[in-house]
């Protein structure tokens, strides 16, 4: 195991014995073997800095609650729609964002899953009412998914090969990510194909002409483009100008490959630079809509005001493993949980122009929210 991976890993032990808790009652606090959320502690409780808008939006989304609290932010709350009531709607419940790295025939490295275990996951929140939604969308407070099912976000970070390819005929292949999600979708309707490629220099180990043609397939066929730095460096020991060097340098590369930026960073080893705002935008380079982090939590709805659009966290795909705390942290224990939890998880309401929650939890939303907010 590479000499970070057991530092991060000494780390996470660290923390478990200085007072983890439970699913649920868990803060930030957590780490990964391979990529660490942040040095000393989970993101604040409430939106950063919440009054401004988002990078290259006019104005605030929903989940960052406003400065001064408008006349709607303490009107009465509307009844829901029957139907809302009826799906058991929660919009204000935690959303599984899973992390995945390589994707190979047969796992090698600790961070590694195999195509089968990617298939049976992928399966598992198809059956289990789950449709994934992009890490753009869930930061931007964008969640369009049917009544009565959940989003998720699938993410895959450093554009390894196993990621994504095209055939011959211009097809996924059918081992890589991308291959597995389709092939999901078209066995399970209601299975969004979408998840959100976290790019490195090297996108998939193609070149030229081929990476500019995946990554078109990508965009359009509705997956998303995320950035993660040129060379995955630890943006916490470089200065200012190092930090939009790396993350400035992919968004280059990106909009020279597509023409289009991509929405959101996810930071190596999920560790942040010295100042948010060397990552947050350079004017006429990069403006991301939310960064995210490498914890093991699910993230607060967009529409709580828990939810914090630059510190998003994370959870390791993996199974009920010793290995740093996988047997709670990781996602096959998390998916537990939030089974035998519901009240607890993201169900939608089936419309996206409201938030719908049940009585008693109205206190916890977002200023913002409050406006097309439902309760029953």
């Amino acid at each position: 195991m590479p000499l970070l991976h057991k530092i991060a890993g000494v780390v996470v032990v660290c923390a478990v014995l200085l007072g983890l808790v439970l699913p649920g009652e868990r803060r930030d606090d957590g780490g990964n073997e391979a990529e660490v959320e942040r040095v000393g502690g989970g993101h604040p409780a409430r939106p950063v800095d919440a009054e401004r808008p988002a990078p290259g939006a006019g104005a605030a989304v929903p989940g960052t609650a406003s400065a001064t609290p408008s006349a709607a932010a303490t009107a009465p709350i509307q009844a829901a729609a029957p139907a809302a009531a009826a799906a058991k709607a929660n919009e204000l419940g935690q959303v599984p964002v899973l992390m995945y790295h390589r994707i190979l025939d047969k796992a090698e490295q600790s961070l590694d899953r195999s195509t089968k275990e990617l298939y049976d996951e992928l399966t598992r929140l198809a059956k289990g009412g789950y449709t994934p939604i992009t890490a753009t969308e869930l930061a931007s407070g964008r969640i369009d998914v049917p009544a009565g099912r959940h989003p998720v976000v699938l993410t895959f970070d450093d554009s390894t090969p196993g990621h994504f390819g095209l055939d011959a005929h211009g097809n996924p292949k059918p081992d890589t990510a991308v291959g597995i999600i389709q092939r999901v979708a078209r066995e399970n309707p209601g299975f969004r194909a979408t998840a959100t490629m976290y790019l490195n220099k090297d996108m998939f180990g193609l070149k030229g002409a081929e990476a500019s043609a995946g990554l078109a397939w990508l965009l359009q066929h509705g997956y998303d483009l995320g950035n993660h730095t040129l060379s995955h460096p630890n943006l916490g020991g470089l200065s200012a100008e190092k930090v939009r060097a790396e993350i400035g340098g992919l968004e280059d590369e990106v909009v020279k490959l597509t023409g289009a930026h991509t929405g959101t960073l996810a930071y190596p080893f999920g560790v942040p630079p010295e100042k948010e705002e060397w990552a947050r935008e350079q004017q006429g380079r990069f403006a991301f809509q939310g960064m995210f982090l490498a914890g093991w939590r699910p993230a607060p709805s967009p529409f709580s005001e828990d939810f914090d659009r630059w510190a998003v966290p994370r959870v390791r795909s993996e199974g009920k493993i010793k290995e740093n705390d996988c047997e709670k942290y990781c996602s096959t224990a998390w998916l537990e949980y939030l089974d035998q939890h519901p009240q607890e998880r993201y169900t939608s309401d089936g419309d996206p122009g409201t938030v719908t929650v049940p009585r008693g939890l109205q206190d916890g939303l977002a200023a913002q929210a409050r406006s097309i907010a439902r309760v029953y």
